[in-house]
């Protein structure tokens, strides 16, 4: 049998990770500096938490990850989003009775969902998201994005623009949905099987459709601006009021409903325009939502959030030739000249490592010109050499590599000197005694 990884997944390597780190480091310190708090929920919940009534979206029909427990009624369905997990655990823990309303949050894990596999699209994927739950207000529809925007222009990508769009409130919706009903009834029998699933249980989605979207039907269809109450257009129109002011740039796109049920109201979507994204070219994506609190019993309370794909958001970087996280280099590698002092070496990486250099020692019992090999592969920027002479009597040679120079020291005394050593390299000064220099440089 040939393990491998299931269809649908990665391992995520040295290398590859570094990029990880550091997309994830950076999303912390964005939303710290935005005062939004990290939430984790588990990596499944109850079934019902997901299929809420008729949710005519392809990930509740078709995507989910869905399980019986064994000798139980239970059903179990790994995370396909996180909204829906977040938004129950607010209500859960009674976060909507903190005194500071909104409850601003963020998260950064996995999703499942069984689709099929393809550029951008693995069946275990992993997203950065957040949800600002508690206060309805169209400057928080403008923060949301702004942070976003603010995000992915920190990383240097030029190719991208936000589409944004209107669902309107119930009474807006109720109109359009109805508008659609006839306006498909004509032409639903033609299209495909979702379509009419989607008719029945909700017109918006067909909107959506991937299959039918060049039919002569969708080329005629409504507009939801034309049933937007005055209310909904109101609020829109103080959402686009809050980019323009900010400088975020958006073209409104009248057929974007996006791929959830419980949307009201702002929806958007920023898309990179590269040709190296291919078909999935959305980076991140949400909107607000009204009722999914009072869904999980929770008071009548509204949200928004959206969702950014981290494998997605690498492929955006590398399409546009920005280079992420690289492979941290080492400090120092401890080079033995016997096997009889790998103990002692231990030791002194050991000490290396307890005051935050990063290091690494040969286990091998290899030839010197081996363990070299290794310190210009890792890029070492010292060596810490220990023979049988460095070991009795208690010393090591420490050789700073870019310049050979090489000093004799005490092992206690081996941090001080390679302390003084990366100083000196940062302020471009040589490290050798002053009125003594032998490396060729000169003190500043």
């Amino acid at each position: 049998m040939k393990y491998q990884v299931p269809r649908g997944t990665q391992d995520i390597l040295p290398g590859e990770v570094e990029k990880w780190q550091m997309l994830e480091e950076r999303i912390r310190q964005f939303c710290h500096v935005y005062d939004y708090d990290e939430i984790r929920t588990p990596i499944f919940e109850h079934t019902n938490v997901f299929k809420r009534g008729n949710d005519a979206s392809d990930m509740v029909n078709k995507e989910m990850y869905t399980f019986q427990l064994e000798n139980s009624s239970t059903s179990l369905t790994l995370r396909p989003e996180m909204t829906a997990g977040v938004v129950r655990s607010f209500v859960e823990h009674k976060l909507f009775g903190e005194p500071d309303l909104p409850a601003k949050l963020y998260y950064v894990g996995p999703m499942c969902r069984h689709e099929r596999p393809q550029k951008g699209r693995q069946r275990i994927f992993h997203q950065f998201g957040v949800e600002v739950i508690g206060v309805k207000n169209p400057l928080l529809d403008v923060e949301c994005i702004a942070l976003g925007w603010s995000f992915i222009n920190s990383l240097g990508l030029k190719d991208l623009k936000v589409l944004i769009n209107t669902l309107g409130d119930d009474e807006s919706r109720n109109a359009y949905r109805e508008a659609l009903k006839e306006h498909f009834k004509d032409h639903i029998d033609s299209m495909c099987g979702d379509c009419k699933r989607r008719y029945e249980q909700n017109p918006l989605r067909i909107l959506d459709c991937k299959v039918d979207r060049d039919c002569e039907a969708m080329k005629s269809v409504p507009r939801m601006k034309d049933y937007l109450n005055e209310e909904s257009q109101a609020y829109f129109k103080q959402v686009l009021e809050g980019l323009d002011a900010l400088g975020i740039p958006y073209e409104i796109d009248d057929t974007l409903v996006r791929g959830l049920d419980y949307y009201t109201h702002t929806v958007f979507e920023v898309v990179s325009e590269n040709k190296e994204m291919g078909a999935q070219s959305t980076v991140f994506a949400g909107g607000r939502y009204d009722g999914l609190v009072e869904y999980f019993e929770g008071p009548q309370m509204s949200g928004i959030g959206w969702a950014m794909g981290i494998e997605r958001l690498i492929i955006a970087c590398e399409a546009e030739g920005i280079t992420l996280g690289e492979k941290a280099e080492l400090d120092a590698y401890v080079l033995t000249l016997s096997a009889d002092v790998g103990l002692y070496a231990l030791s002194a990486a050991t000490m290396l490592r307890a005051n935050g250099y990063r290091c690494e020692c040969d286990y091998q019992n290899r030839s010197l010109k081996a363990q070299y090999r290794t310190v210009d592969r890792k890029k070492a920027k010292v060596v810490v050499i220990i023979g049988e002479d460095e070991a009795a009597q208690g010393s090591v040679t420490i050789k700073r590599i870019s310049d050979k120079l090489q000093k004799t020291v005490a092992l206690d005394d081996m941090i001080t000197e390679i302390d003084r050593l990366f100083e000196a390299e940062e302020a471009h000064e040589c490290s050798c005694e002053p009125g003594n220099c032998t490396c060729g440089k000169h003190h500043e």
